[in-house]
């Protein structure tokens, strides 16, 4: 059932994750470090480092670690130079490793993403479909739903994507584009849809 209401709910949701990432990617308290260093690790085992790659985004990564100790102790600055300093250092790092790339493991890269993207349209195609039968939605509003997906999915890249957008630009577009999804979603289900969404929500086996 949890699975089905987000579906339901897949656009606004996909925002509100992507908002709620940027929030902790930007806490003070956030470790950052382990991050770049899990997904380093993921990407030297996807596409086969050899060990002088593995060396470098090692001492690539000791050097950010080490930049982001740093920084952490540094108290004569505010709380939002604080997040933009790590916001740069992330995207440094991010740079670095994908600096150390041949053009056959950025192909490889490219080829990941792309069966990820292949899996995720296949997971909300089977909750449509789940979603279709619950609801019983005519199938001018399944098609409505998924265009408004993918147009709001495009919106989305761009926001995250903008270099020129600061941290607090991207974050007022991305609630704004959470509330214009819930706007169309209004249109697109009738009131009786939308009270039987509201109490799938507040069932017991929906946690």
């Amino acid at each position: 059932m949890k699975s089905l209401v987000i579906t339901l709910l897949a656009v606004s949701a996909l925002i509100f994750s992507a908002s709620a990432q940027e929030k902790r990617e930007m806490k003070p308290s956030h470790k950052p470090g382990m991050m770049q260093k899990h997904h380093g690790i993921m990407m030297a085992k996807e596409l086969n480092f050899t060990d002088a790659q593995k060396q470098q985004a090692k001492k690539d990564h000791e050097e950010f670690k080490q930049k982001m100790q740093e920084l952490n102790k540094n108290e004569s600055i505010t709380v939002k130079e604080m997040r933009d300093r790590k916001e740069a250092l992330m995207k440094e790092q991010k740079t670095k490793m994908n600096a150390l790339l041949t053009p056959e493991q950025k192909t490889k890269m490219a080829q990941l993403k792309a069966d990820q993207k292949v899996k995720r349209e296949a997971h909300f195609a089977k909750h449509l479909d789940k979603m279709k039968t619950e609801l019983a939605l005519s199938d001018v509003q399944v098609a409505q739903l998924r265009s408004q997906r993918e147009a709001m999915q495009a919106q989305l890249k761009a926001i995250k994507e903008n270099e020129s957008l600061s941290r607090e630009q991207r974050k007022e577009q991305l609630v704004s584009l959470k509330e214009q999804a819930k706007e169309q979603h209004k249109k697109i289900f009738t009131p009786e849809q939308q009270k039987k969404m509201e109490e799938m929500k507040k069932k017991p086996g929906h946690n």
